[in-house]
């Protein structure tokens, strides 16, 4: 019983943590700039620059050669509420409605007019808005979508990326990053491979035979998979590796799962990839500083939870036989 309430305490615990970036993004800024304010030389530039103008002073300064004092420009200020918003505003204001506008709005009207001209029950009418309907549908998806949806997420992984760094500098200060160029490539290849490959897993688990238990397992595979992302870039910025990223979140799976529980159930409430991957961009960032500012409850169950194995053994596999035996030597990760 013991055992149990303490996985259902990490449980609540995670779910709980993964709110607070809903609050936090509104005085994160705040503190921030308030904290590169405090940290920066508290000097009278007005006076120093007004003493350096002097004539005195400034003979001085071109007969010993050295410079004259320069106003110091203000540091640029952080605004991780500013690419919050403007990543809401690409993928819900721009790629999302959009798509709402076409689908809830332009085809509807289209087939109306049809209907009218052909008759409702119409064999014809049917056959030309069939036609009509397919041509369209892949004339938006092709000249709008698809490229709209390369563009967002190559955008949104740089400002997820300018998050994530403001907000770990301003909890805790430099980023450790990994030690050679090699490990960060070998890192980046390893970890998009596995993220693949798990989300293939996260597919196939979900058409379990027996009713409920497709969805459970998929929710819990989804959890993981979002807590990894969210923690991935507070853990990359720490210095860890992949295995320890990987180890460490199975190990205390009752915490992640709680933590992802949220973004994956708002994500699966529609069955469409497109309108769940916006929802996705537009809710990851506030995880992304829930995940900063989050401590996780650890060794709260003795079991580890080895969702990852085998995936991780997939890509052992892969990069074994398509790198070199020396560079996979050297990155090849450990499932124990």
């Amino acid at each position: 019983m013991d055992n149990i309430t303490i996985v259902l305490k990490a449980l609540m615990r995670g779910f709980i943590d993964s709110l607070k970036g809903t609050v936090v993004i509104f005085y994160l800024d705040k503190n921030i700039n308030d904290k590169a304010r405090r940290n920066s030389p508290s000097v009278d530039v007005k006076n120093l620059r007004r003493v350096s103008e002097h004539p005195l002073i400034k003979q001085q300064n071109q007969l010993n050669e050295t410079p004259s004092i320069k106003q110091q420009k203000p540091e640029k200020e952080k605004k991780v509420l500013k690419r919050t918003l403007q990543c809401c505003g690409l993928n819900g204001g721009i790629f999302w409605l959009s798509i709402f506008l076409f689908e809830g709005v332009l085809l509807p009207f289209l087939q109306y007019i049809v209907s009218i001209l052909f008759g409702e029950s119409s064999i014809v009418g049917n056959s030309v808005w069939s036609l009509t309907q397919s041509m369209l549908s892949f004339t938006f998806s092709t000249i709008w979508v698809m490229p709209l949806l390369l563009l967002s997420k190559v955008v949104n992984s740089l400002w997820f990326q300018d998050i994530a760094d403001s907000a770990y500098r301003h909890t805790r200060g430099r980023p450790q990053y990994l030690s050679s160029f090699g490990k960060l490539i070998a890192d980046a290849l390893f970890s998009c491979l596995i993220q693949f490959l798990f989300l293939i897993q996260t597919l196939v688990v979900s058409y379990f035979p027996v009713a409920p238990f497709g969805y459970l397992f998929s929710l819990v595979h989804t959890c993981m998979l979002y807590s990894l992302y969210s923690f991935e870039y507070k853990m990359y910025n720490m210095g860890w590796e992949l295995h320890k990223r990987l180890n460490f979140i199975e190990a205390n799976w009752p915490y992640f799962i709680g933590f992802g529980l949220p973004l994956s159930f708002l994500t699966s409430l529609t069955s469409s990839y497109i309108i769940s991957g916006c929802i996705f961009s537009i809710l990851f960032p506030l995880f992304i500083i829930s995940a900063n500012e989050a401590e996780p409850i650890i060794n709260s169950t003795n079991t580890k939870l080895q969702l990852f194995s085998p995936v991780i053994a997939i890509s052992n596999a892969l990069f074994h036989r398509t790198m070199t035996p020396l560079v996979a030597d050297k990155t090849r990760i450990k499932s124990s």
